[in-house]
Formats: structure tokens, sequence, C-alpha cells
């Protein structure tokens, strides 16, 4: 990957859980908004641990791209990251091996451990095959942010890895 021009020309993504929308920002302008997104199915937090079915808050990075996912295509974010995973080791919720863990990965660039006790899969996807319907009246993902496949397809000219994604 070449560094010489910065890959996002700064391009991220704000995802507002209270309005259900997900902008994509140019700096200070708003290039897109795309509403009625679904989040967890038990809504948000900070402290999110594995199978709760929240939505984490923070700034993340888009990590990876999964094009063959059930959910039409995943952008995987780099949940834990450092911030995270810091705030749920000063409260006792991981262990000192699983910080070290998240740390070692920020630190070689890699994505960090996607099995720990924070959880981890979290990304932007589309509703693949499911119901239409379900997406317009519920949250109903395991944490991650959903829109419709359509409008995925559209978020895709924006959105590669390395680009932060603020959920709020």
């Amino acid at each position: 990957m070449s560094h010489s021009a910065r890959a996002d020309n700064g391009v991220w993504i704000d995802v507002d859980t209270t309005e259900h929308t997900l902008s994509v920002m140019q700096g200070d302008t708003v290039q897109a908004v795309f509403k009625n997104v679904a989040i967890g199915r038990y809504g948000t937090t900070w402290s999110k641990m594995t199978m709760d079915d929240k939505t984490p808050l923070g700034q993340f990075k888009i990590g990876w791209v999964n094009e063959k996912s059930r959910y039409y295509r995943f952008y995987g974010l780099n949940y834990p990251n450092l911030e995270t995973a810091k705030r749920a080791y000063d409260e006792n919720r991981i262990d000192e091996e699983t910080w070290l863990s998240i740390w070692k990965a920020k630190i070689r660039g890699k994505s960090p451990p996607q099995n720990t006790p924070l959880g981890g899969y979290i990304g932007i996807h589309g509703i693949g095959r499911g119901d239409r319907e379900v997406h317009d009246q519920y949250n109903w993902t395991n944490g991650c942010i959903a829109l419709t496949n359509e409008q995925l397809d559209q978020l895709g000219r924006w959105i590669k890895p390395g680009i932060m994604v603020n959920i709020r």
C-alpha cells in the first residue's frame, strides 16, 4: 500500500446511532447521508462485551473488506481499538494478556484479535438476503452497522481500508 498520498482524501464516516444515519464526510462537509441504518439489537455501549448485541461507541478504522459476506459485503472495523481495550483492562473486563495482544496488533499495524471477551467482527454491512421489512423497523444486528445492500453499493465509492469511522 502506497503511503505517498492520503488514501482517504479527508473522507471519514460519521454514524449517529440516535438518528440512525450514516454520513460520509469530507473534512466538515457532508458528502452523503444514508438514513434508517440498523445497529445492535440492544443499542450502544462504551463497554462492549462479546455476545451483548450492542454497537460499540468510539472511533475506529476500516481494517478489511469481505466481498463474500453473507451480509452482502462487510467492512470490518479495527475493533477493539486501544482506547476500548484500555478502558476494558482498567475496568477488569479483560486480563493483561488480552490487553497486550490488542496492543501488539496495533503496533504491528495489524487488525486486533477478533476473539477476545470484548467481541469482534464489528463492521458496516448490508442485509444480504435478510428481510428488508425487519431492517426498516428494527435494530437487528449483533453490534454492527447495517445498511441496505443498495445503500452499501452507494457507500462503496467512498469507503476503503484505513478510513475513520466515528460511532456516536
